[in-house]
């Protein structure tokens, strides 16, 4: 038995359209003409030029699914070799079933399936199941799906009083992705460790419109708060790196969720990570939500930022809040 697990194949599927930010803008003043809002003010606040949009007739479970059958075609597996399929996003078709269901009938697969949910951070909760599984012999080959459609989020009619909680709606992306998660006789998922601190929970929300009719609808982010509501996660993280003796300045590749260009900056101070171990993603992309560690990990091999054996260090940041750092050999 193999007692460990690794990454072995990273894939997207990333729209072609893209929503220009003078675009997003314009959207905004006719819909919000009260606001009289200032030229540039979106690409000033977070970094942003434009952002991936989907068709309109795409669904997250249909990203995901191309995403899925692209690392199938390159990986060179039928959907008959995947043990079991994970569905991990913010966006979702349906609360019920599990949107892993979904994925795996339009890919043809006939695997255990089930979700995993904990805002942008469900991805790294995926491979922290998938790493389990197959650990302890219960699965070989594990798929791990995304797929967000954060542009649908979007809050458009916007009074001077929500405009702080609301603008940050207008940087969402949509994006598939997929990660596949196989069993190795060497240690490829090296290490880990999750945080939280759950009183942060109200900086960032959508509520259910069928279980919380009563409470605001719509995505409520107040930025500074959930910037605040990270307090200690960040020191605890680097923490718990000195004590496995890694030195982030020395890695190739690190990967930072990315729900803005302040906040990125924010992070890699803090964590002392230098802007060229980071392969930004959002002023062309938007907010990818889950979807975003995937992605900088596919461009990574797209453009062979990786090499067998490099060490890469996943850095997730979630409403919540929670915090999370794993370590990868590739």
């Amino acid at each position: 038995m193999n007692p460990y697990s690794r990454i072995t194949h990273a894939a997207v599927h990333l729209p072609a359209r893209r929503q220009h930010v003078s675009e997003i803008e314009q959207l905004l003043r006719r819909r919000s003409p009260a606001l009289n809002l200032p030229a540039g003010l979106l690409q000033r606040t977070f970094g942003l030029h434009e952002r991936a949009v989907a068709d309109p007739d795409d669904l997250p479970s249909d990203l995901a699914a191309r995403a899925a059958a692209r690392l199938l075609h390159t990986a060179g597996l039928a959907p008959a070799d995947i043990d079991l399929l994970l569905f991990a996003a913010v966006s979702a078709d349906v609360r019920e079933p599990a949107n892993a269901h979904i994925v795996a009938a339009k890919t043809g697969m006939t695997c255990p399936a089930f979700d995993i949910g904990n805002a942008c951070n469900g991805v790294l909760n995926a491979l922290q199941v998938a790493d389990a599984l197959i650990r302890t012999g219960q699965h070989r080959r594990v798929l791990i799906t995304c797929g967000e459609t954060l542009t649908r989020l979007s809050r458009w009619e916007l009074t001077r009083d929500q405009l702080r909680t609301g603008l940050t709606s207008l940087t969402g992306a949509d994006l598939g992705a997929a990660l596949l998660v196989e069993a190795s006789p060497a240690p490829g998922i090296t290490g880990s460790v999750f945080l939280a601190n759950s009183a942060g929970w109200p900086a960032a929300t959508l509520y259910d419109p069928h279980h919380a009719p009563d409470h605001p609808q719509g995505l409520h982010i107040d930025s500074d708060t959930l910037l605040g509501s990270f307090h200690d996660l960040d020191a605890q993280g680097a923490q718990w790196l000195k004590e496995q003796r890694v030195d982030v300045r020395e890695l190739g590749l690190v990967c930072v969720h990315q729900p803005s260009v302040p906040f990125v900056e924010a992070v890699r101070t803090r964590m002392d990570i230098e802007p060229a171990q980071i392969i930004p993603t959002f002023p062309h992309t938007g907010n990818a939500a889950a979807a975003t560690l995937p992605l900088q990990l596919a461009q990574a091999v797209r453009h062979r930022r990786l090499a067998p054996g490099d060490t890469v260090a996943l850095f997730g940041l979630a409403s919540g809040a929670s915090a999370a750092v794993m370590l990868l050999r590739w």
